[in-house]
């Protein structure tokens, strides 16, 4: 990655980086929606291909997480403390890692969906990315938060944004409940193996929102400090 390009996001704002990361994590993770659907319709070449794009931008999420930690400030007068930058930063990048994941199993097990949870898992994956791209609006508000000395209507902007997370990730939760319910219905009919894979792929879905609900919460924290 140039190190000019470094230069002129860390200039601007020790936060933009942080920001700029999480644009590469939504950007990864919401290639999951075309690529379920391809799945279902057992589209292997199209699947093949949004397979490659969410490595792509894992890895450029990768790069990008460890540029910012070689080169984020380390001043006594960063508005934001580092250690909680690079935290926000860890777990930004664990989304990006768990949508490679999936991708990567669900290809290279040929894994196919049946056609009773085949609904809800679209609906499932959806709001799972609907809570990183919210999480993703949050952290862009970092920037105004430190103008306005983490103060006003600002900071209740963003807690309601976090309060809407929450919401989001309550409901995939819910919704992660009916999907495993209807599993358990179907596994006297389906291979055990696939059955076991199915399950953590279903999993690994849910962590995705709980970890988008991770990145709010770190926010949550700068304000309350």
């Amino acid at each position: 990655m140039a190190t000019s390009y470094l230069s002129r996001i860390f200039g601007s704002s020790p936060v933009k980086p942080i920001q700029s990361h999480m644009e590469k994590v939504i950007q990864c993770v919401s290639q999951l929606k075309p690529f379920f659907k391809a799945i279902i319709s057992n589209d292997w070449s199209v699947a093949e291909n949004l397979q490659e794009t969410i490595r792509q931008f894992e890895n450029e999420a990768d790069d990008l997480k460890k540029e910012i930690r070689l080169h984020l400030p380390t001043g006594i007068f960063m508005p934001v403390s580092r250690i909680d930058l690079l935290e926000m930063l860890r777990i930004q990048d664990l989304v990006a890692n768990k949508a490679k994941d999936i991708a990567g199993l669900m290809l290279g097990r040929r894994m196919e969906l049946p056609d009773e949870i085949s609904g809800d898992m679209i609906t499932f994956v959806d709001r799972c990315v609907d809570a990183t791209a919210q999480a993703r609006n949050a952290i862009n508000e970092l920037d105004e938060l430190i103008e306005t000395g983490f103060r006003g209507a600002e900071v209740e902007l963003v807690q309601s944004m976090i309060k809407k997370l929450d919401s989001i990730e309550n409901e995939t939760d819910e919704i992660q409940i009916r999907l495993r319910a209807r599993l358990f219905g179907l596994e006297d009919r389906l291979p055990a193996v696939q059955v076991m894979f199915l399950y953590q792929v279903i999993d690994w879905i849910g962590e995705i929102a709980d970890l988008s609900q991770r990145v709010g919460s770190r926010l949550e924290y700068l304000l309350a400090r």
